[in-house]
């Protein structure tokens, strides 16, 4: 149960070669990696590896239109019937012959494939079970080459098939009266995708020199004619068993439609489909030297997008052939096209970087853009809460990946050269990163971006690193000087050079609770050095061979070195003593390359451990090397307790113990063969100084090998850097049944009378005796939250540890954040000194306790910053309106009082005027009386 561990998922490369296919809904696209198959969620951005494989590389996908089933296929023409739904493998398969395309009619009922020059119509398998589930209906001869795509009608009545002779045929999926086959040529270069109509017999035509023609039919698909098959004479009854024989041979033989047959007399009583071409159009014409790699077609909309060899794709509208928008994404070839259900989306994978892309032509934005490592990984490292890794690759490339969506989301180039190690600080926000190119680089993964650079006096190449437990000293070790480099993060000064080794520096390592630094060297000695003491060397190990890699324990009392022997050596760095060692050269199990003359078990004499890792608890070791076996250790008993293998993909060398004689020819082997370039732009064997083969093509068989090893923090999972890319396993307890000290008593039913007489802390211990997740959940929720510092007090010592993982795994998913939060802060406050004095073995757990307290954290900060934001803005929005409106009204007051002051001033007027209108009248008076 401890190591149960399962492949969970496949990060550092999006694709590599073959079909790219959209899901159903249109929001997930599903890439081959590999020998692997990947699927992208758009809309939650997610990714996942299906633990399905095949034996080698996958050059075609077929999905079928209810998106339930896919049948995967390899180079060899090895078949696997897959379902999207459970991820299981229902069929095996083999065609026996390299498969070109695939393609399910759109009523999936049956599926076409090319291999060579013919086209196999199979019925697709149905609901009921089949002893084989692919059975084949009809062949189909007529092109001269090998055939490349294949379209069908909407109707699922016929299809069209185009070839490298450049011809296009159009066959019927039923014996038609007027169309059986038809043939169009009018293209000088191979044809790269064919198209049909929407609901119409109308074809579109691509070739690789960047010609579209246009083809016409004179027929609707209504107009076809069913032929009516001849009776055949009655025979004489046979056996059972001979019909049985008969009906199996015509199943596996199937009726054969060749191009050039002979029409009988009734086909000429019927008019049959002509078709003929009304334009020609070229794409790309300024550049000649661009060959159209990729077409793909929507029918709805009416759009086509081409891909070609130098990374611009366009997009045209037909039948007019207008040109949307042409855009270069990328500077390798565009390998595949696809497009989802609504034709918003454009999938482009291009095989040269290994790079995956959607983009919406209409807002001309991207909906994803990934790129792995398209160089083998050389090393791996975890955050310290486990929410990101960090590799480093051959590219020079430092990507960050996120563990819950298994996408990256920043990648750091400032390297110029091979990345060797990379190394996170303990507060998790910065990434400093060793290159051959002479540099030390830290990475700030708050505003992404490098805000330190380390160099050496003299040019040096760095292949190993190390951060101390505070994140102040930066130690590299160089490959040519023999020296070792310390620097202070703070202020980027070099502090000190550690000279006294006579090899290549191989590895080092900090200790977890001192300030020592332990270097591994190929001069047969592990030194290590005292960093509070000027950086002395305290004591010096001494070993029989080189030494390759070196890990403390977590609690830093033991040392454990993987040297050149295949060995792994245990010390104790207090006394310079070796406590143990264990003999793993025969574990790795490395097999045999084609051009080795040496049988396997006689390589793996000479093969090693160059990566070690131990546990959080330190009672076993995670080992790998130069094989594609990972080997886990138990430290105190020096035994093997499990192997994992990595791969099974044959298109990797050294995967096979022993050679293939049908490859072996009087001149030799036939993997030494230097078939020249072709059209896969590369050779069987790798040129001279070639160490590391290209993640992103297969031309020469690259080695498979395990670079760097890490356990996550929490300990549920681990990770591998291997050649195939960044390999996660995990531990999957979801539907493990594992009971704790059961008995009769202990039944659901016991459990809720508990609860109903409201015992908690009896209930706890009854449900976590059954280990039951879904009961555990509803007695924990069923506990009054002010009754939970009680029951956490009255809980055996023995449950608090398993409690207090299960809390921690509730409240990763949980939405109850307050109550799953009181239950941990009371089992570690009434608890706390016994779970200290058993820091070792319950490390994982507070480690992902942690881990989803800063994922809430993280949530939680963003929406309250935004909220924050959003009540700051309404309050100044408020307060402004506030002071309009009390602008306002003083305006108001002021306009009263001016209009009162006029009114003064017009009654004070007409007072003045009537006053003097009766002085006036009695000057007139006055005059009278005289």
């Amino acid at each position: 149960m401890k190591f149960a561990y399962k492949f969970s998922n496949l990060l550092g490369a999006v694709y590599r070669q073959g079909n790219l296919s959209f899901a159903k809904d249109g929001n997930a696209v599903i890439s081959p990696v590999g020998n692997r198959i990947s699927i992208f969620d758009l809309k939650n951005n997610t990714s996942v590896t299906l633990p399905v494989c095949t034996a080698k590389n996958i050059t075609c996908v077929g999905i079928s239109p209810n998106g339930n089933v896919a049948i995967v296929v390899d180079e060899d023409g090895a078949a696997l019937l897959v379902s999207l739904i459970t991820r299981a493998i229902l069929h095996h398969f083999h065609f026996h012959k390299p498969v070109n395309s695939i393609r399910f009619s759109p009523d999936g009922r049956k599926f076409v494939v090319t291999k060579e020059n013919v086209a196999l119509m199979y019925h697709a398998p149905g609901k009921q079970r089949e002893f084989n589930a692919f059975v084949l209906d009809k062949s189909y001869h007529g092109p001269y080459d090998e055939t490349t795509c294949i379209d069908w009608t909407d109707d699922s009545k016929c299809f069209v098939v185009g070839s490298k002779d450049m011809s296009t045929w159009v066959f019927g999926a039923e014996r038609w009266m007027n169309l059986t086959y038809y043939t169009l040529g009018g293209h000088k270069d191979i044809i790269v995708g064919c198209f049909f109509e929407k609901d119409s017999l109308d074809l579109y035509t691509v070739s690789q020199d960047g010609v579209l023609c246009v083809w016409e039919s004179d027929a609707e698909l209504d107009s076809l004619v069913l032929k009516n098959k001849p009776d055949k004479p009655k025979m004489p009854r046979k056996d059972e068993d001979e019909e049985e024989e008969e009906r199996g041979e015509e199943v596996q033989e199937g009726e054969v439609i060749r191009g050039k047959a002979q029409k009988s007399k009734s086909d000429k009583k019927t008019k049959k489909v002509q078709y003929k071409q009304i334009s020609k159009h070229f794409f790309n014409k300024e550049r000649d030297f661009t060959n159209l790699t990729a077409a793909a077609y929507h029918k709805p909309t009416h759009i086509l997008v081409t891909g070609f060899s130098s990374g611009i794709f366009h997009l045209h509208e037909l039948p007019e052939v207008n040109l949307i928008h042409s855009l270069s994404i990328s500077d390798q070839k565009i390998a595949s096209v696809a497009l989802n259900c609504s034709g918003d989306w454009i999938a482009f994978g291009c095989s040269g970087m290994g790079q995956l892309l959607v983009w919406e032509w209409q807002s001309e934005s991207y909906v994803f853009k990934q790129q792995g490592h398209f160089n083998n990984l050389a090393s791996l490292a975890y955050s310290p809460d486990g929410q990101y890794i960090a590799t480093g690759g051959d590219d020079g490339k430092v990507k960050i990946w996120n563990t819950n969506s298994c996408l990256c989301f920043v990648t750091f180039t400032e390297h110029t050269s091979s990345v060797t190690n990379v190394a996170f600080t303990s507060s998790g926000f910065v990434v400093v990163s060793a290159s051959l190119d002479g540099t030390v680089r830290a990475f700030d993964l708050h505003r992404y971006r490098n805000f330190r650079t380390f160099t050496s006096p003299r040019p040096a190449q760095f292949s190993t690193l190390a951060v101390d437990t505070s994140g102040e000293l930066v130690s590299a070790g160089a490959q040519d000087s023999f020296e070792i480099f310390l620097w202070s993060m703070q202020t980027g000064r070099l502090l000190e050079i550690l000279g006294g080794h006579e090899g290549p520096v191989s590895c080092l390592c900090f200790s977890p609770v001192q300030s020592i630094l332990a270097s591994s060297s190929w001069d047969r000695t592990i030194r290590l050095w005292d960093m509070m003491d000027s950086w002395q060397v305290k004591e010096t190990l001494h070993l029989t061979t080189d030494a390759l890699s070196v890990t403390y324990r977590p609690d830093g009392q033991e040392l454990a070195v993987a040297t050149l022997n295949g060995e792994i050596s245990f010390w104790n760095p207090n006394t310079a003593a070796q406590v143990s060692s264990v003999a793993g050269c025969h574990d790795l199990e490395m097999g045999r390359k084609e051009s080795d003359k040496v049988t396997a078990k006689q390589l793996s004499k000479a093969k090693c451990f160059t990566s070690l890792c131990y546990s959080a608890d330190g009672d076993s070791i995670l080992s790998g090397g130069q094989s594609k076996f990972v080997c886990i250790y138990n430290v105190k008993e020096q035994m093997l307790l499990k192997k994992f293998e990595i791969s099974c993909n044959l298109s990797f060398d050294a995967m096979e113990e022993f050679l293939d004689r049908r490859k072996m020819t009087e001149f030799g082997s036939l993997a030494l063969v230097d078939e020249g370039a072709g059209d896969k732009d590369g050779v069987s064997i790798s040129l001279p100084g070639v160490k590391r083969g290209d993640m992103s093509s297969r031309h020469f068989k690259p080695e498979i090998r395990v670079s760097s090893l890490r356990f996550s923090p929490t300990g549920c999972s681990w990770a591998a850097t291997t050649t195939e890319g960044l390999l996660i396993y995990s531990l999957d307890g979801s539907l493990v049944f594992d009971p704790y000290d059961l008995d009769l008593d202990v039944t659901p039913a016991s459990i809720r009378k508990q609860l109903r007489h409201q015992e908690w802390a009896a209930a706890i211990v009854l449900a976590f005796r059954l280990n039951e997740k879904a009961l555990k959940q509803e007695v924990l929720e069923t506990v009054p939250h002010e009754q939970i510092p009680v029951v956490c007090g009255t809980l055996p010592d023995i449950y608090v540890e398993k409690l207090l993982g299960f809390v921690a795994a509730c409240l990763e998913k949980s939405g109850h954040l307050q109550f799953y939060m009181t239950w941990a802060q009371s089992l570690l406050m009434l608890h706390g000194q016994k779970l200290k004095n058993r820091s070792a073995a319950i490390l994982p757990t507070l480690q992902a306790l942690q881990k989803s307290i800063q994922r809430h954290w993280d949530n939680l900060a963003k929406l309250c910053d935004f909220n924050l934001y959003n009540i700051h803005y309404a309050v100044a929005l408020s307060k402004q309106r506030g002071m309009k409106r009390a602008l306002g009204q003083e305006e108001e007051n002021s306009q009263d009082d001016d209009d009162d002051a006029d009114d003064d001033d017009d009654d004070n007027d007409d007072d003045q005027e009537q006053s003097e209108e009766m002085n006036q009248a009695n000057l007139e008076d006055e005059e009278m009386i005289l």
